[in-house]
């Protein structure tokens, strides 16, 4: 059987951490900042790690040898 291939937009998306967790990005920082506190802004600023219900979800169907 074939190697399965890692979805390219996942590679682009989420590192994972040495203790196996998936570490993304914050969400809100796109666009409509204007409305945002700036300690709403300040808190947004790197990375976060994934709940374990979405990670497992990322981990199944996006990263197949991960």
């Amino acid at each position: 059987m074939p190697k399965l291939k890692t979805k390219s937009g996942t590679k682009k998306r989420f590192k994972l951490t040495a203790s196996g967790k998936v570490k993304r990005g914050q969400t809100g920082k796109r666009h409509m900042m204007i409305k945002r506190t700036n300690k709403q802004i300040r808190n947004k600023r790197g990375t976060t790690i994934m709940a374990d219900v979405d990670a497992a979800r990322v981990l199944k169907n996006f990263m197949p040898y991960a």
